[in-house]
């Protein structure tokens, strides 16, 4: 019986399947999800706890990064791969990222929309992050590391399913894949950045305890419009979980009234399709799409006696063990061979029972000597030749494969170092766009610091400068002269004087000039009222 180990790892989130597969039985041996704080001792955990020491292990590819590329359906092979690779670079130069700092896979389907091409649904991975990950699992038995928008089709069984729906997976982790279906084939992957991460992050502000925050979830009740009306105590974090589902469920409404394919089934899964009543929530705003939790198809027949919202939760790490078991599509492992998986299953001589000696070489095929009697001295010189020929070709290819082996790890140092380089070079631009940012938020403040002193200077000023100006006219005005008004705007000073002598208004009009009391001092011609001159005097605050 086979078995594999499904890992899915997210940031302080886990999720584990044990899957055993009996020709077409298909069971799930152990399951689980584990918050940790540090990702090595988690997985030590899991792996104990499943007894999945020599068990194969599947897990998820991180961040990976999906292209579509549209190739006409005449190229052969090795011209498509070369148009992809191409493709790729010219994408990484665009965004000024290094294309060998990449890992990449891709899958083929027909263009729906232009028969004469092929689409090529491309994946990409950082090698650092793949080779991190990998070597978290060292240890162990790591068999395949694939993207979870490809694999987590393998829960429906979409190559042999007769039915030909048109569907879409919406698979709400940490962030949301929206994995299309059309015509039995994967055709579409869109990332939604939006998820469980946001809502257990509200809560957690909350609760201290992503646990408890994701049992709060699992506890929560979306009470649509045809639901009962709540208390609010129940309600109390619908305000933290509702935000991220409405905005999710408008961008795959988006998704698909954007798509050239009608959709007619969604179904959701992930760690957020525990919240009760999601099903329903999204079936309120598709209206026209059937919308309904995603189990897997071998746990349809599954007893009432077994909580299958249980086994729903952590359906991402069974469809990853499901591509370990090879299930689903094939040619997508980001996992390199390593020499352990390059050699034959044994490298050995054996001598079997019965009337005579047998020599197997690279399992099955295989040549053997039947012995009846002493060997001639022919025989002995053809086995002798034989078995050091044999030698020979195991010594190359074991050194060979060594060889090939350390070429690839210097390859990916290299890589590795490449990638460093690339996030410092990206991190120094981030610190100095920050600061030039800083710089200019100073300089403004700076400025209005400044603009604000000088405004409380003049205003400081022009508060106290009218009395001191009275002052100053109450010991320069003549005798004969009177003052009818005197007003101001801003610096600016107009005095309305009279006098019955006009020389006395020229004495006082030289005084505000002379003494300074006054700048610019200027006067109109003057008026007779009354026997009296009237003159209109204006000047500036000194």
């Amino acid at each position: 019986m086979a078995s594999c180990l499904g890992l899915y790892i997210e940031e302080n989130i886990i999720k584990y399947a044990k899957v055993s597969k009996d020709k077409d039985v298909i069971k799930i041996d152990a399951f689980g999800i584990k918050f940790y704080d540090r990702l090595d001792e988690a997985i030590e955990q899991v792996i104990e706890e499943t007894y999945s020491y020599k068990t194969p292990i599947s897990i998820n590819a991180s961040n990976e990064n999906y292209n579509y590329f549209y190739i006409f359906n005449l190229l052969n092979p090795k011209d498509m791969h070369s148009y992809i690779g191409t493709e790729f670079e010219s994408i990484c130069f665009e965004k000024e990222l290094n294309a060998d700092t990449f890992e990449s896979r891709y899958v083929l389907v027909d263009d729906l929309e232009d028969k004469e091409k092929i689409k090529a649904i491309h994946i990409s991975t950082n090698k650092g992050e793949l080779m991190k990950r990998s070597d978290l699992l060292s240890k162990y038995k790591l068999s395949c590391v694939s993207p979870i928008g490809i694999d987590i089709s393998n829960l429906l069984e979409i190559n042999k399913n007769q039915n030909l729906e048109n569907m879409a997976i919406v698979n709400i982790e940490n962030v949301t894949t929206v994995t299309s279906i059309i015509g039995q084939k994967i055709y579409d992957i869109n990332i939604i950045d939006s998820g469980i991460r946001e809502i257990l992050s509200r809560i957690n502000t909350k609760e201290n305890s992503y646990a408890k925050s994701y049992e709060i979830c699992k506890n929560s009740t979306i009470y649509t419009s045809e639901g009962r009306e709540l208390q609010y105590e129940e309600n109390a974090y619908l305000d933290d979980i509702m935000p991220t589902l409405y905005n999710i469920v408008g961008q795959v409404k988006k998704i698909l009234n954007d798509s050239l394919n009608k959709i007619d089934k969604i179904y959701i899964t992930g760690m957020a399709s525990v919240i009760n009543n999601i099903d329903i929530y999204f079936q309120e705003y598709l209206e026209d799409v059937t919308c309904e939790i995603l189990r897997p198809y071998f746990l349809r027949s599954v007893g009432t006696e077994i909580n299958i919202k249980d086994y729903i939760e952590v359906n991402s790490a069974i469809a990853l063990a499901l591509q370990g078991l090879g299930e689903g599509l094939k040619g997508i492992n980001f996992k390199k061979e390593s020499v352990s998986d390059k050699l034959p299953g044994w490298l050995s001589l054996e001598i079997g029972g019965g009337s005579g000696k047998k020599f197997p070489f690279g399992g099955n095929d295989g040549f053997s000597f039947n012995m009846r009697g002493a060997l001639v001295e022919s025989e002995k010189s053809l086995i002798k030749g034989a078995v050091g020929m044999f030698i020979l070709v195991v010594i190359y290819a074991v050194i060979s494969i060594f060889l090939v082996g350390e070429m690839h790890k210097k390859i990916d140092e290299v890589a590795v170092s490449g990638v460093a380089v690339e996030k410092q070079k990206v991190a120094m631009n981030n610190d100095k766009k920050r600061i030039d940012e800083k710089t200019s938020e100073y300089t403004e403040l700076i400025q209005n610091i400044q603009e604000k002193a000088q405004m409380d200077t003049e205003s400081k000023r022009l508060k106290y400068s009218m009395p001191t100006l009275l002052n100053k006219i109450m010991y320069a005005i003549p005798v004969h002269v009177q003052l009818t008004s005197i007003t101001n705007t801003g610096t600016k000073i107009s005095i309305t004087a009279q006098s019955d002598k006009l020389e006395q208004i020229g004495i006082f009009i030289a005084k505000l000039n002379q003494d300074g009391i006054l700048k610019n001092v200027v006067s109109d011609t003057s008026k007779k009222q009354d026997n009296l001159h009237v003159v209109v005097i204006e000047g500036e605050l000194p």
